[in-house]
C-alpha cells in the first residue's frame, strides 16, 4: 500500500472512531444538578483554554502550551467519581485537570504567564505546576513520567492504608513508553490503588494511532499484567463517570490497578505551535458537530427544561472568571530574580 493510501486510511479510521459513543453506551443518567455541574465545569475549562490560546498568540505565554479543548468530559467525569484525598497527576496537557481539581483560575493563568502568584511562583509555566492542597501532583513535561509517579502515589496510599486512589492520566502517545509497563507490572504485583486513564485523542504528537501502535485497543494494554481495562466514550461525561465509579470501586476494594481508555478528540493541534496538517478541517468539524462533550450536556439540559437564558448566564459567569484571571495574570509582577535559587536541589 502506498504512503498516501496509508495516510488516507488512517484519517478515515480516526474520523470513524473519534467520539463514537454508540460503541460504548452508558445507562447512567444524571440529575439536572449533575448536568448543570458538568456543564459549568466543562465550560470553565473550554473558555479558559480559549483565553490561554489568545494570550499565547499575543506573546503573554511563553514556551509550550497544550490545550485541552474537546477533551473536557474526561477530567470532569473522573472528578465526579473521586472523593477528597484522592490524587491526580497528568502530563503537560494539564490546565483542564487543574481547574477540575478546584485550583483557582487566577493562579493557573498567572503560572501560564510566568507571574509570582502562579501555583509554581511563575517558574513552571504551562507544563509544570502543582497544588498539594488540591491533591494535584503536577503536569509533567517528560512524556510518560507521570505514570511512574502516579504509581508511587498509589504505593504510598497502600502503605498508609488510607483508602485513597491515585489517577494517572496520559495519552495514546505516552502509552508506548517503556516506564508505563514497568509501572503496570509493579502496580499489579503489589495491588496498588491506581487508575491509569489513557486519553486517546487519536494523534499523539501528530501521528495517527493506526500508524504508531501495534495494539490500538489501549484498554488491553494491561492484559499481560492481568490488569483489567475498559474502553469508554470520553466525549460523554456520563460514560466517564460510570467507568470512573467502576474503576474506583475496584481499587478501593484492594484489587489493584485499573485501566480506562478514554476515546476522545482534541480540536486543536498537539501544542500551540502545531498546525495539525495531518488531519482535515472536515474531520475536526465532524467530531465537533456529532460528539462535542459540552453540546451533549447542553441538549440534555434543554430537554430538562433548563432555558437557553440560564445556560447563557452560566457561560457569562465562566467568561467573567476567565477574563478576570487573564487581567490578573497580566497585572501580576514577575518573580523576583532571587526565586532562581529557591525550590531547587543542591
Amino acid at each position: 500500500m502506498s504512503s498516501d493510501k496509508k495516510s488516507a486510511t488512517a484519517k478515515k479510521t480516526a474520523t470513524q472512531d473519534a467520539g463514537n459513543g454508540s460503541r460504548h453506551p452508558t445507562n447512567l443518567k444524571f440529575t439536572k444538578e449533575q448536568e448543570l455541574h458538568a456543564f459549568r465545569e466543562m465550560m470553565l475549562i473550554r473558555r479558559f483554554e480559549e483565553k490561554a490560546g489568545q494570550l499565547y498568540g499575543m506573546g503573554a505565554i511563553g514556551g509550550f502550551c497544550h490545550l485541552y479543548i474537546g477533551q473536557e468530559a474526561i477530567v470532569v467525569g473522573m472528578q465526579l467519581a473521586l472523593k477528597p484525598g484522592d490524587q491526580v497527576i497528568t502530563g503537560y496537557r494539564d490546565h483542564g485537570h487543574m481547574l477540575a481539581c478546584g485550583m483557582e483560575a487566577r493562579g493557573v493563568m498567572a503560572e501560564l504567564t510566568g507571574r509570582r502568584s502562579g501555583y509554581s511562583k511563575g517558574k513552571g509555566g504551562s507544563m509544570h505546576m502543582f497544588s498539594k492542597e488540591k491533591a494535584f501532583y503536577g503536569g509533567h513535561g517528560i512524556v510518560g513520567a507521570q505514570v511512574s509517579l502516579g504509581t508511587g502515589l498509589a504505593f504510598a496510599n497502600r502503605y498508609r492504608d488510607n483508602d485513597h486512589v491515585s489517577v494517572a492520566y496520559f495519552g495514546d502517545g505516552a502509552a508506548n513508553q517503556g516506564q508505563v509497563y514497568e509501572s503496570f507490572n509493579m502496580a499489579e504485583l503489589w495491588k496498588l490503588p491506581v487508575i491509569y486513564v489513557i486519553e486517546n485523542n487519536r494523534y499523539a504528537m501528530g501521528t495517527s494511532v493506526t500508524r504508531s501502535s501495534a495494539q490500538t485497543d489501549f484498554s488491553r494494554r494491561g492484559v499481560s499484567f492481568n490488569i483489567p481495562g475498559k474502553q469508554v466514550d470520553g466525549m460523554d461525561v456520563r460514560a466517564v463517570k460510570a467507568a470512573g465509579d467502576e474503576a474506583v470501586a475496584w481499587c478501593r476494594a484492594g484489587k489493584g490497578p485499573y485501566i480506562l481508555e478514554m476515546q476522545t478528540y482534541r480540536y486543536r493541534g498537539h501544542s500551540m505551535s502545531d498546525p495539525a496538517k495531518y488531519r482535515t478541517r472536515e474531520e475536526v468539524d465532524k467530531v465537533r458537530h456529532d460528539s462535542d462533550p459540552i453540546e451533549q450536556v447542553r441538549l440534555r439540559l434543554l430537554e430538562m427544561k433548563v432555558t437557553e437564558q440560564e445556560l447563557k448566564a452560566i457561560d457569562a459567569e465562566v467568561r467573567e472568571i476567565v477574563n478576570d484571571s487573564a487581567d490578573f495574570a497580566q497585572r501580576d509582577p514577575e518573580p523576583d530574580a532571587s526565586e532562581l535559587y529557591t525550590d531547587i536541589y543542591r
